[in-house]
């Protein structure tokens, strides 16, 4: 289950886990994008399920966990990278950019969370990746509540892996750098450029290098991973 699937990141991320076997149901607040993710992946010989989900909406996350469990019989690896971008100090994010910043870049992996958990657990367990990102392990200038919401992601993984090993459930970040995705295409190519030059490898990241990290959590691959965050970040945080 991968929020977010419509398009950029969570879509490749929900492709590559169709690839290595997975079946998929991809969720995104935009059914149309969400159909056309799901379409891919089954003209690939995949099996995926669209469905429309408004992750910060808690019968939204509700009716999404009985979805996956309804369409594939359980429920094994839930994926939470829906999330929007967000500019400003705190002076300058208005209260109302800085409540719609919360309750979808955080409060949504808490709800989406709240409701695969109860399913892993009757079937013995699984793995939960949540997208948080560089800006979740440093401070940033303007970018307040975007960088406060990934924070908060960060805390989150590590107290679900506490509260939730004994009963098999595997939670893990993976904070990407600067990825091109379409978050990026506002962006002017100075703009490009500038974020460019922050990352010590000097580019910003394929999502397909990123996704990889992702299936590899959600694998049994990485059974003995637990409370752990990953930095995929051109060495951004290295400084």
């Amino acid at each position: 289950m991968v929020t977010g699937a419509g398009r950029g990141f969570g879509a490749v991320v929900a492709e590559l886990l169709a690839r290595h076997g997975a079946r998929v149901v991809v969720c995104d607040v935009d059914a149309s994008s969400a159909e056309a993710t799901a379409e891919r992946i089954t003209d690939e010989g995949g099996e995926a399920f669209a469905v429309r989900v408004d992750v910060s909406a808690p019968a939204d996350a509700a009716h999404l966990a009985e979805f996956a469990v309804e369409r594939l019989g359980g429920l094994d690896v839930l994926v939470n990278n829906a999330g929007i971008s967000s500019a400003g100090t705190v002076c300058e994010v208005t209260p109302e950019d800085w409540d719609r910043v919360m309750a979808i870049n955080l409060k949504g992996v808490y709800l989406c969370s709240r409701y695969a958990v109860a399913h892993m657990a009757r079937s013995g367990g699984g793995s939960i990746v949540c997208i948080a990102s560089a800006s979740g392990v440093i401070g940033q200038e303007a970018q307040v509540a975007y960088n406060v919401s990934k924070h908060g992601v960060i805390g989150l993984v590590r107290c679900m892996a506490l509260d939730h090993a004994a009963e098999g459930i595997r939670v893990n970040a993976v904070c990407p750098g600067t990825m091109r995705t379409p978050m990026l295409d506002a962006l002017s190519a100075e703009q490009l450029a500038a974020l460019e030059a922050m990352h010590p490898l000097g580019r910003i990241g394929d999502p397909a290098e990123v996704a990889h990290l992702v299936l590899h959590l959600a694998s049994d691959e990485s059974s003995f991973t637990t409370g752990a965050v990953f930095l995929a970040d051109g060495g951004l945080t290295a400084r």
